[in-house]
């Protein structure tokens, strides 16, 4: 009996110590378990993750997007093409309205010195009606009283203030422009002169002034009235 319980005893105790002895065990190899699990897992971080493939459908995005990018850039030209068709019309319509500007400027700057150099025009025009009646009245007068000073005084004295008088008007036509001319014994011209009348004079050239009823005058350059003279004729009727 006393072997009997021994042994039972004996038995026992191994089971007991090795339930212990697994509890010391697996209390040691906690630790080292979560070590091995916590060196797993930075192992795994360490390891450098695989790229993605490329998807076989990107090619054709990129395509499509190439071929966006290319009609916007399209777009954008064309635009910056008629753009700049509208900036050369209207930088040409601005410079044609610059220069019409200008145009009308100096047009309207002619007309104003024409106004002002020729303002006088008619009034000296209607001066020249005096002075061809003086001229006339000078002209009348026989040079044989005018001899006689003595007898004559007074015609003597009349002449001369009638000269007097007509020297001052054309000084005073003369001072605004006025200028006469005289085409005696020069070639008949019709744009300065006017004829009244032809007659053949021996020694004379044909088409020649031989004779001026009145003067000429020009304004300016301009004619303010033609002389009016007598033209040499031609014997031949040429």
């Amino acid at each position: 009996m006393f072997r009997t319980v021994l042994s039972k005893a004996y038995y026992r105790a191994p089971t007991s110590l090795t339930a212990a002895s697994a509890g010391v065990l697996a209390r040691r190899a906690a630790p080292a378990a979560c070590a091995r699990r916590m060196y797993s897992e930075k192992a795994e971080e360490a390891q450098p993750k695989k790229e993605e493939e490329p998807s076989k459908d990107k090619p054709a995005d990129a395509t499509n997007a190439q071929a966006a990018g290319t009609g916007e850039i399209e777009k954008l030209k064309k635009s910056i093409a008629e753009k700049d068709a509208k900036i050369k019309e209207l930088k040409d319509a601005y410079l044609r309205s610059l220069a019409e500007a200008e145009n009308i400027r100096t047009r309207s700057k002619a007309e104003v010195d024409n106004t002002k150099s020729f303002a006088i025009q008619k009034f000296a025009k209607d001066l020249l009606d005096t002075v061809d009646i003086l001229e006339l009245a000078l002209k009348h007068v026989p040079k044989e009283h005018l001899e006689d000073k003595v007898t004559n005084k007074s015609l003597v004295d009349l002449f001369e203030g009638v000269g007097l008088t007509k020297s001052n008007l054309l000084r005073a036509l003369e001072r605004h422009g006025v200028e006469s001319f005289d085409p005696l014994d020069k070639p008949y011209d019709p744009n300065t002169t006017h004829a009244l009348y032809q007659a053949p004079v021996p020694g004379k050239t044909p088409g020649t002034v031989f004779a001026v009823e009145k003067r000429g005058y020009i304004l300016k350059g301009r004619v303010l009235r033609p002389a009016q003279v007598g033209v040499v004729l031609d014997p031949s009727g040429n």
